[in-house]
Formats: C-alpha cells, structure tokens, sequence
C-alpha cells in the first residue's frame, strides 16, 4: 500500500565533523571546481571514510522514519561539483570564473573542448546506497543549466549548446543511475531560479534532453540556495509554472523559509510536489505540529496524493544534531497530517 505523504530528504544530510572541516564549508560558497582541502581524512582512507559517513547517513535517516533514503552526499564537497568536474572538456586545474548566484565571482571549471561523460560518476553511490537500505532510495545529480551556468565557456560560445552537452552527458549518468537500482533520480537546476530568463530560452529545452527516454521516476530541484549562505528570500519563485512542461514527475520547492504562497502550486497541476516544510535558516528545530501547519498548507492546492514531505533545501550545512532533530519532526508532522486526513475519510 502507498504511504500516504512520505518522507525524504532533497538530497543532501549533514557531514560528520570528523570526516569534513565543516567551519572551511560554512566559511565559503559552494565549491565549483574540487575543493579536496575540505577533507580531514588522508587520501588514501578517503573513500572508506566516506563509505562509513554514508551508512551513518542512511541509519539516521532510518532512525528518524524517512521513507525514502538518500545517501547524504557524503562524497560530495558541494552538490555539483563532484559531477561537474568528473567531465571530459573541462580544464579543473587552471579554473575559470563565473559569478554565483548572490553575484560574486567564483573558481568554476573552464570549458576547453566537449562536455562529454568518459564514466559513470555515481554509480557505486547507488550500488552501495541499495546495499544498505531495503527503503526506496534516491540519488542526486546536478543539472545541465545550473552546470552550464556555473562554468566559464571558452570553447562552445554558444550557452544553449554548451547546456545542451551538459544534458546529454546527465542523461547518460540518469539512465546507469536507475540501471544500478534507484527509484528516484533528482536533477538539482538551482540556477532556473536565480537566472530565470536564461532558463526560459535554453534551461528547460536542457532540462527535458536530461530526462529524455528515462523509465524510472525522476524529479527536479529549484530553491533559492543555502540557508547559510544566501540570507534573503523572494517571496516566490521567479520560475516554477514553466516546470509543468518539464519532462519530471516531481518538483522539489521549499515553502518554509520564504512562506511561500502555496496557491502558485496550482499551476503544476500533472507534477507530484516535493513540499519544503523544515526552514534552514534556523537552528531551532521545529515542533511536529508546526511542521503538520506548513503541509497544510498545501493542502488546498495539491491533493495529498501528490505530495512528499521534505526540507526546504540539502541538510548540508546544519550541525548533525539539528539536522537530525528537524528530519524526526518532520516525519512526526507528516503523521499528525496523515491521520487527520484519514480520520476525515472515515468520518466521512
């Protein structure tokens, strides 16, 4: 039987002090190019570390009741650039620049000849996912356009081809991704909403090549970046509606921060909503009954049926403890819903 209202998490978890210099994290943007001096572990332990922060990653999501797991990206110094800089035609050791989505300039890698995929980049990331949990699991990769947008173009000079190579490449990553036993694969498009103009000529024409001939289920996450980071929030998106012509069965947005008026949820009428109820910005974790109020609502919008109940954004950047705290009562508010909407059904 489907669970009504499941849990998860958008991708990433909080990394254990010991395996990350969490304070080097917080203290700069999100990497673009490698950033290996994040690491506390000796390059030759690295990946066995690694494995092990995964699997605590995977028990505390367990623990607190999620239905669907993720792997926490523990491997990951920032959501895209262990992907991004895995690419054939890209120069990673002399970066270019390109300004992030607050406005500031950033070492991103340098385009020098054809994005192309030589490997799978995540594909024991799944493999040992799905070893480890017998829940449904999901894997995160980043998106063409937020790739594209976050590279300095010296051989395309054409930012829709460039994005478009991009595509072909996460598609062929997606398609291995569900091959090696996902059930959900999310494409993170950040950058849709920061430069939403861009995303209207090329992104979603990206976004759709990504998904293009992929069986499994597949979702899409914009937000309005890190919490830590990015202090002030729109009060709603500057691209959403568009997504309703996107090839993803789901859309991952973040309500709590922003307070965001759900009624624009409406306009993605085929789309199953990942609902952002946990606000990052704030270390204090919320009670079960606030996190209950926020899926709420939606509720006037979007049918139960087609919602999952997650953060507003990646864990990443949250001390463990509260990251752990916000997951349970976020599970614990989706059963206080759960059971109001089933108590309604038998009254009625």
């Amino acid at each position: 039987m489907k669970t009504l209202l499941p849990t998860a998490l958008v991708g990433s978890y909080s990394q254990p002090e010991w395996l990350i210099d969490r304070k080097k994290l917080a203290g700069r943007f999100p990497p673009r190019v490698r950033a290996k001096e994040l690491w506390r572990v000796a390059p030759e332990f690295l990946e066995q570390a690694q494995d092990d922060a995964t699997i605590l990653a995977i028990r505390d999501q367990e623990r607190a009741g999620l239905d669907i797991i993720t792997d926490g990206e523990m491997r990951r110094e920032s959501y895209s650039n262990r992907f991004a800089t895995a690419l054939d035609g890209v120069d990673i050791d002399s970066p270019g620049t390109a300004l992030d989505r607050s406005g500031h300039p950033n070492p991103v890698p340098r385009v020098v000849g054809p994005i192309r995929r030589r490997h799978p980049v995540e594909v024991r990331d799944v493999q040992f996912l799905r070893a480890n949990t017998d829940r449904m699991i999901k894997m995160t990769v980043p998106g063409p356009f937020t790739m594209s947008q976050q590279a300095q173009d010296d051989y395309y000079k054409d930012p829709e081809n460039l994005a478009l190579d991009y595509a072909a490449a996460v598609n062929a990553e997606i398609k291995d991704l569900f091959a090696a036993g996902a059930d959900i694969v999310q494409v993170d498009e950040p950058y849709m909403q920061a430069r939403p103009e861009k995303a209207r000529q090329y992104g979603l024409k990206a976004l759709n090549r990504a998904l293009d001939d992929i069986t499994g289920t597949s979702a899409v996450h914009i937000c309005f970046g890190y919490a830590a980071i990015i202090h002030e929030r729109p009060l709603g998106y500057s691209f959403l509606p568009e997504l309703e012509q996107s090839a993803a069965q789901q859309v991952s947005i973040e309500t709590a921060q922003s307070s965001l008026d759900t009624s624009v949820l409406q306009k993605l009428p085929s789309k199953t909503i990942i609902l952002g109820v946990l606000d990052l910005s704030n270390m204090k974790v919320e009670t079960p009954e606030a996190v209950a109020a926020r899926i709420r609502r939606a509720l006037p919008y979007v049918p139960a049926d087609r919602i999952i109940v997650a953060p507003d954004c990646g864990l990443k950047y949250l001390p463990r403890d509260v990251a752990f705290g916000k997951m349970k009562a976020m599970v614990e508010g989706a059963r206080i819903v759960r059971k109001e909407l089933a108590d309604k059904q038998a009254a009625d």
